[in-house]
């Protein structure tokens, strides 16, 4: 089984620096654009099946990659939802390092460490666990091919997980908005990563390949 990872596409909160976090975004016109780009990519590959998180940045993703690859449905898994950023959310990042330095400075250097402050905050240890228990749920239920349009949180998570990575690692890489990833799921051997986080389909050829630099999630 063959899982194919997309992370959604851009949208407003992206680009002013917001922590999104469970706040339910929807994608801007670049981001239904890059939306559009990873579905033509993608158009044709007999996916057995397009999960989602619930979100509706993540759902649309998925559903224009659905539609472009003849994939009827798709399937809604909740523990594909991004982190939970407690009282960060809807926030700038620059408010949020205003307010709570000590956590930022943990969340930069040992994010592993970190709890979300507020009502509902996660720590990236639980965003890994329920989003390790959709993808074993899809496995259990898939045996195709399978694409994921998810988040930046739960992604890297997960490929924190199929790498046997620790999760203060989480920084070491960066997933462009509608990124792909492919990780190839095998019977009494550990996940090979075939590819991480290729956006090249998003550039025309004057754009070059420099990726904004991460503030919110």
């Amino acid at each position: 089984m063959r899982l194919f990872i997309v992370r959604h596409g851009e949208t407003q909160w992206n680009i002013e620096g917001r922590f999104q976090g469970q706040r339910d975004t929807e994608l801007n016109e670049r981001g239904l654009a890059q939306g559009d780009r990873a579905a033509s990519y993608l158009s044709g590959h007999k996916f057995e099946a397009v999960i989602s998180s619930p979100l509706k940045r993540a759902r649309v993703t998925g559903e224009k990659i659905a539609a472009a690859c003849g994939v009827k449905q798709l399937d809604i898994f909740p523990g594909l939802t991004e982190i939970n950023h407690g009282d960060w959310e809807g926030l700038l990042s620059s408010e949020v390092n205003e307010r709570w330095p000590r956590i930022v400075d943990m969340w930069h250097n040992s994010p592993h460490t970190v709890i979300m402050p507020g009502n509902g905050g996660e720590s990236l240890r639980s965003v890994q666990i329920r989003s390790v228990s959709a993808i074993n749920e899809a496995a259990g239920r898939y045996r195709g091919d399978v694409c994921v349009t998810a988040h930046d949180a739960v992604i890297k998570a997960l490929i924190c997980h199929f790498l046997n990575a620790p999760l203060s690692s989480f920084w070491n890489f960066q997933i462009a908005n509608c990124g792909l990833s492919i990780v190839e799921l095998r019977e009494h051997a550990a996940p090979r990563m075939s590819l991480l986080g290729d956006a090249h389909f998003l550039y025309d050829g004057g754009e070059g390949f420099d990726l904004p630099e991460q503030k919110g999630l």
